[in-house]
């Protein structure tokens, strides 16, 4: 997850994730590390945090994680159930 220190976005996606059972989450500090926003906006097309990826698929910020989770897709996401995501 692509995010910084101070969103609101961010921690309401994290949490979100650790709801669902996500121990551990890679988190890369664009705010940190300008160069990780570079790299992240290559790679999404956006430039606001949070950017989300589930494995290799890129799921987008915290509005669109709480569509999937909403519409029960996520758990399946997160389980590798690509057939419903």
């Amino acid at each position: 997850m692509y995010l910084t220190a101070t969103c609101p976005y961010c921690v309401r996606a994290k949490n979100l994730l650790q709801r669902r059972g996500v121990a551990a989450i890679e988190e890369i500090r664009v705010d940190l590390h300008p160069e990780q926003r570079v790299a992240m906006v290559r790679l999404t097309g956006r430039r606001t945090v949070p950017q989300i990826f589930i494995g290799d698929r890129h799921v987008g910020g915290c509005e669109d994680l709480i569509d999937l989770d909403l519409n029960g897709e996520l758990i399946p996401l997160l389980e590798g159930d690509t057939s419903r995501a």
